[in-house]
């Protein structure tokens, strides 16, 4: 029984650890892979150099060249997180996000936006949020549509082609998967998004000011927008690992000759690259080690644990089997009455033990060879001794 019991306890424990791997896998990791409420704000630079680029400073318009550094910084906001309401609760996560373009030699400031806007925690995407704004021109544009990709991937990104929302443009081009690529020891997915020579949607008050300095002829125009964006995915995480942008305007008057505003090929430096690797293996060791290692750990040793408790459990039945048939085979033994216990069988032993009802008539064999007066031992000699003795 003590064996069974044992079998049956590793059986239990063994069922016990399976469940409990099932649960990581179909529970744990799927609450995991989430936008966390508590992340950590994060910032990338990436640098551009030997760059052509428009500058206003004090009302002076002019082109310059020399190295840009842009600077964007992540903010995830508690407060306006708690406060989403509808699809949006548990769902999403409301991020604030600035932007600065600096030159490297005097840290002017060349260019600069903010936004805020709330992500889907699973796939990272831009959700329809009434508190949306982006504010790239002195103003808050709170009827801006985000949508797509922005700042983060789905965990768990697919080989396939995806969306990336554009600022310049205010709306959403393809990215096209374009193969893999280790950075930083990560195998990451390279998308690849081409923008051509697409119109920019500019207001009059910052289209005049440009035709009037490059165009002083025309009467109207307009800026045309080209962007190569490159962006290199973990795909276990949708992190972004390194980006580059090769982006370019142009002023394109009714009357005069083309105007370049802007031709920079800005990338992530080394120092963005190796911080976005570092927190992108954290998270996929976690996820990983919730995902792959600890449950394929409790499966072995669960069904070891079954294992051991089926077979524990059949020896303690086989040898409860066995003492079975060993008793089923045993002779019987009979006992021997208990003098005393019944009283005619005392009084026929006895009556044995003296002779009984015949020690009459048939004398004790020791009377075979005893004369009337004495002993005498029979002689021991051969039989012809006595025939030679009577002659």
């Amino acid at each position: 029984m003590k064996h069974r019991a044992i079998g049956a306890v590793l059986f239990g424990v063994g069922g016990l650890l399976l469940a409990l791997a099932a649960g990581l896998v179909f529970v744990v990791t799927p609450a995991l892979a989430k936008l966390p409420y508590d992340l950590d704000p994060s910032t990338s630079v990436a640098e551009a150099t030997n760059a052509e680029f428009l500058q206003i400073n004090d009302g002076s318009i002019k082109i310059n060249n020399g190295t840009l550094k842009s600077t964007v910084l992540v903010t995830p906001l508690a407060k306006e997180t708690a406060d989403l309401t509808g699809d949006l609760d548990g769902k999403a996560v409301v991020w604030q996000v600035g932007q600065t373009v600096e030159r490297v030699d005097n840290n002017q400031l060349v260019s600069a936006y903010g936004a805020q806007l709330a992500l889907d925690r699973v796939s990272g995407a831009a959700q329809e949020w009434n508190g949306q704004w982006l504010d790239d021109t002195g103003e808050q544009d709170k009827g801006i549509k985000f949508a797509g990709q922005i700042y983060k991937f789905p965990f768990n990104t697919e080989k396939k082609d995806y969306q990336i929302f554009d600022r310049d443009l205010r709306a959403v081009r393809d990215a096209k998967f374009a193969g893999t690529e280790n950075i930083k020891g990560i195998e990451t997915y390279r998308f690849e998004q081409v923008i051509t020579d697409e119109p920019l949607n500019l207001g009059t008050d910052r289209l005049t000011p440009l035709l009037a300095t490059f165009a002083p002829g025309a009467t109207d125009g307009k800026v045309v927008y080209s962007n190569q964006r490159t962006v290199w995915v973990d795909p276990v995480t949708g992190s972004f690992i390194k980006v580059r942008e090769v982006q370019k305007k142009v002023l394109t008057p009714n009357v005069g000759a083309p105007t370049t505003l802007l031709n920079a090929d800005f990338a992530y430096n080394d120092a963005t690259i190796t911080a976005s690797a570092d927190r992108a293996k954290d998270s996929r060791d976690s996820l990983r080690l919730l995902s792959v290692y600890a449950p394929i750990g409790l499966v072995v040793l669960g069904l070891a644990l079954l294992v051991g408790g089926v077979l524990v459990g059949r020896r303690a039945s086989a040898a409860v089997a066995a003492e079975a048939r060993h008793r089923a085979d045993a002779p019987t033994r009979v006992e021997e009455p208990v003098r005393g216990a019944d009283p005619a069988t005392d009084e026929q032993a006895e009556s044995d033990r003296q002779g009984g009802p015949l020690s009459d008539e048939i004398p004790p064999a020791s009377t075979n060879w005893r004369t009337d007066e004495e002993s005498t031992v029979p002689s021991q000699r051969p039989a012809v001794d006595d025939e030679a003795e009577k002659r």
